[in-house]
């Protein structure tokens, strides 16, 4: 068993993110009684804390308040546009951060100090990973213009010094080879789609030898299985399929460089799946 202690040494927050209105003239909208404001997301629930303490994970409680700060941008952004489908409080807790921090001790084992996540949507798994390590420098890449702010603002509000927002498609990140390509010890993804096209976006992030670390969930072993193909093109081999409470950590290693022709255009490894 891996044992941690992670530390964050932030001060204290108080999360106010700007955004636009959306309101109309009064004029313009039928009469109609303002919905309840949400109940606030409640600190992190006891039995979380233990499935962290079962992964050698000690949060410190700055840590807690930033992670349930995190939870209340996230659940007030996806009133305004799509970020997630949980957001009742409990399964938030589980779901958004115990998940998430399941790739904390495959990070450290790695000894990654620098990590991109690519697809990160709302921040997953990037902001808790960021916010529980912050010795490592975690990149959150989006092509979605609108996630992208959301994530901009939320690591401005929370404090989080060790993360940055990179708002762009990987297939063209991933061909970047002054910045990106081969520039990470580590890649992390969760929830972005099947992996025999999930491969081809992450793996060219990662340097020789590096790691790439994606959460799944029960049909891993499947997936896997179809990716054969894509990881002998891409030089990349599975290490392990790591169960989780939550689901499945696919731990792969970079062999060698992947071939210059990967990713290739914006669209072709959705359309046309390396077979």
């Amino acid at each position: 068993m891996l044992h941690l202690q992670l530390h964050s040494h932030l001060n204290p927050i108080s999360l106010a993110i700007h955004t636009e209105s959306t309101h109309s003239p009064a004029s313009d909208l039928p009469s109609s009684s303002p919905l309840p404001p949400l109940p606030p997301i409640p600190g992190i629930p006891g039995a979380v804390t233990e499935a962290l303490a079962t992964m050698g994970i000690e949060l410190e409680p700055g840590d807690s308040e930033r992670l349930r700060a995190y939870l209340e941008a996230l659940r007030s952004a996806n009133a305004r546009f799509n970020l997630t489908a949980i957001v009742e409080p409990e399964t938030m807790w589980v779901r958004h951060i115990q998940d998430c921090l399941t790739l904390v001790p495959f990070l450290a084992s790695a000894e990654a100090k620098t990590v991109i996540d690519v697809g990160s949507g709302g921040g997953l798994p990037g902001i808790p990973l960021a916010i529980v390590m912050p010795e490592v420098q975690f990149t959150l890449l989006e092509a979605t213009g609108k996630k992208a702010a959301f994530i901009k603002e939320t690591i401005a509000a929370l404090g989080i010094s060790n993360a940055r927002i990179l708002n762009d498609r990987a297939e063209t990140a991933g061909q970047d080879h002054h910045d990106h390509r081969a520039k990470y010890d580590a890649v992390v993804a969760r929830a972005v789609g099947k992996l025999n096209v999930l491969v081809e976006l992450t793996v060219p992030f990662a340097r020789e030898a590096g790691s790439i670390f994606l959460i799944k969930g029960d049909k891993a072993a499947e997936e896997v299985e179809e990716a054969k193909p894509a990881l002998h093109k891409l030089h990349t081999h599975v290490v392990d399929l790591h169960k989780t409470a939550t689901g499945t950590v696919v731990v792969l290693e970079k062999t060698r460089a992947t071939p210059r022709n990967y990713p290739r255009l914006p669209g072709e490894p959705k359309r046309r799946p390396l077979g």
